[in-house]
């Protein structure tokens, strides 16, 4: 199995019992070894009392595409600390694409940046260090 057919069924392992994204109406486009693009839509029960996209909506986008490159080593992975920054605000029915990619891997340490855009405009910046736990997400073959 090449890197890139492991990374990908690793994503439809994790996606498989990932009801919060699911729920969210969120969708992977891509994903590669320590790298994963994931979009979803600003829906109705999505938007604030200042009519603008809820931030924690913008966090869980980022922190799903973030969960999906970390996990593309078929090494189960979970977050250990995650910073974001909002650089503008979302709107009702706006596109959003979080794209992460892994920036550092050392031993069961990882340091992963997710930008995410509504068409170019970047609406925030997040950076995750991940850990390693027990577990594979499938078992080879």
């Amino acid at each position: 199995m090449t890197p890139a057919e492991k990374a990908r069924r690793c994503a439809a392992a994790m996606w498989d019992g990932d009801r919060a994204s699911q729920a969210m109406g969120m969708r992977i486009t891509a994903v590669s070894p320590g790298g994963a693009t994931v979009e979803m839509v600003v829906r109705e029960d999505m938007v604030n009392g200042h009519g603008i996209g809820h931030g924690g909506f913008t966090f869980a986008l980022a922190d799903s595409a973030f969960a999906f490159a970390c996990n593309t080593y078929n090494r189960r992975t979970v977050a250990s600390l995650c910073e974001i920054t909002f650089l503008a605000p979302t709107r009702l029915g706006e596109l959003l694409v979080a794209e992460a990619q892994e920036r550092e891997r050392k031993g069961r340490d990882g340091r992963y940046d997710v930008v995410v855009r509504r068409d170019d405009v970047v609406v925030a910046e997040f950076v995750g260090r991940s850990r390693e736990i027990r577990g594979v997400l499938f078992e080879d073959e």
